[in-house]
């Protein structure tokens, strides 16, 4: 009896540690692992030290992600050797490729766990078996099929909560790894959307992300004759919840049908996250994005014209193989003519498998930093000008917790997704507020809380 309980309270005291690299839907990957770990009796650590596991959830669309969780394996070489108990864990997408995992196994030796995206599932017997194997368990499951429904979670915040929707793509960009890594395109059933989107309103809950690698193809092969707008309307009528939000659309995809939902669901935000990746008809087609430039500003225009005030955000990719000079500057244009409010901008970097890497005419390295240099001075251009226009106006904005930068201030977002920073107390952390921006930055807006809702 007494061993039992020294066994029990051994259980409580173990630590675990998640690091999570790429989108939303890593992240999401790595709150399941978390809720795995803790219904195994995990805690969360402080510290990699105080860890007795250490997962890393990896991501492979860009090179330098992938360099990343190469250095942190570099640098969790000497705690495994101080700490021999130490089971150090690499999952997620990168190790979905057996090359890749192979090549962790061979260069980390220390290593105890290599599993793919579609092992989640048996994550917890996996652990097992590499706490007691003397070699790496390695698992990487190639049949690719929707995850189950009810693994455990731990969310993040108390305050917003991702959602999946669709588990991976059927677009095979050119330059994508996601389709091999992740598999093809299937949503989940509504019921069990909805279903837990009730429990987290719930549990107090204020706002959604539901996620997908395209989120406007939703209800693609399910029985049921529902699509993404008519899965808004059915979110918008749950009590509790107050915003909707959802990425990633795919300009292909985007119907009048949704933006008529949109316009008319008082919970789903103002807006957009819309990857348009270049602006020349000639890489858009070697990429297979399937629209052209004059039909993703007519889809611009229409989105503006249905969503008044709707913030639309982009992916942009500089140096795909066999860009030009002229190719780079149409992207210049574009960028000048939608005026987008944010982007993420990139380096094209070779990801071995896809269609893009065995192209000719990849463009040098030198050329590729030159163009996005003067990419991101020219977007940056316009989100400050952006930004300085909102000066003076009064944003409805959730509360998430304190700023990163600076614990003295409080952070939310307002409904077009714009961070704000503001000085508050802790009290207000979960609620609206109405906040009157004082200064437009790059990065951020800087406001203060009216009266009337503190």
């Amino acid at each position: 009896m007494g061993n039992q309980n020294v066994e029990a309270k051994d259980k409580r005291t173990r630590k675990y540690m998640t690091i999570t690299y790429g989108c939303q839907m890593n992240e999401h990957d790595s709150e399941v692992m978390a809720g795995i770990l803790e219904e195994m009796g995990y805690q969360p650590a402080e510290t990699k030290e105080e860890a007795d596991v250490i997962l890393i959830n990896t991501c492979c669309v860009r090179e330098t992600a992938e360099n990343k969780v190469y250095g942190l394996l570099g640098n969790l070489r000497k705690l495994k050797m101080n700490k021999p108990g130490l089971i150090i864990g690499v999952g997620g997408c990168m190790t979905q490729r057996e090359e890749v995992a192979k090549k962790i196994i061979d260069r980390f030796p220390y290593v105890d766990l290599v599993f793919g995206t579609q092992n989640l599932p048996r994550l917890k017997e996996l652990i097992g078996r590499a706490q007691e194997s003397q070699q790496a368990v390695v698992e990487l499951i190639q049949r690719f099929s929707p995850a189950p429904e009810g693994l455990p979670i731990r969310r993040a915040s108390g305050v917003k909560a991702w959602v999946v929707i669709t588990y991976g793509c059927n677009n095979f960009c050119t330059y994508c790894i996601v389709p091999y890594v992740r598999g093809r395109e299937c949503s989940r059933r509504p019921e069990n959307i909805l279903a837990e989107i009730k429990d987290l309103a719930a549990l107090g809950y204020k706002e959604v992300t539901l996620l997908g690698q395209n989120v406007n193809s939703y209800g693609r092969g399910l029985p049921d004759e529902i699509d993404f707008a008519g899965l808004l309307e059915a979110i918008e009528k749950i009590e509790g919840i107050e915003r909707i939000r959802f990425t990633t659309s795919h300009p292909r995809d985007f119907t009048t049908r949704l933006m008529e939902v949109i316009s008319r669901c008082t919970k789903v935000c103002e807006h957009i996250h819309l990857p348009v990746q270049a602006g020349s008809n000639r890489v858009l087609r070697m990429m297979n994005r399937g629209y052209t430039r004059e039909e993703y500003l007519e889809l611009v225009n229409k989105i503006r014209q249905y969503i008044p005030g709707v913030a639309i955000t982009t992916d942009i990719m500089v140096g795909f193989p066999g860009e030009t000079a002229i190719d780079f500057a149409q992207t210049l244009d574009l960028v000048e003519k939608v005026r987008f409010d944010s982007a993420f901008m990139f380096i094209y970097n070779v990801r071995p498998g896809t269609p893009a890497a065995r192209m000719p005419g990849q463009v040098e390295e030198e050329v590729k930093r030159e163009r996005i240099k003067v990419l991101i001075e020219e977007q940056n251009r316009i989100t400050k000008e952006i930004n300085r226009r909102e000066e003076g106006k009064i944003h409805h904005v959730l509360v998430d917790g304190v700023s990163k930068t600076n614990p003295q201030m409080l952070s939310g977002r307002t409904r077009t997704n714009k961070l704000v920073v503001f000085p508050g107390t802790r009290e207000l952390v979960g609620r609206f507020i109405d906040v009157e921006i004082m200064r437009g930055k790059l990065t951020h807006l800087e406001g203060r809380v009216l009266e009337n809702t503190q």
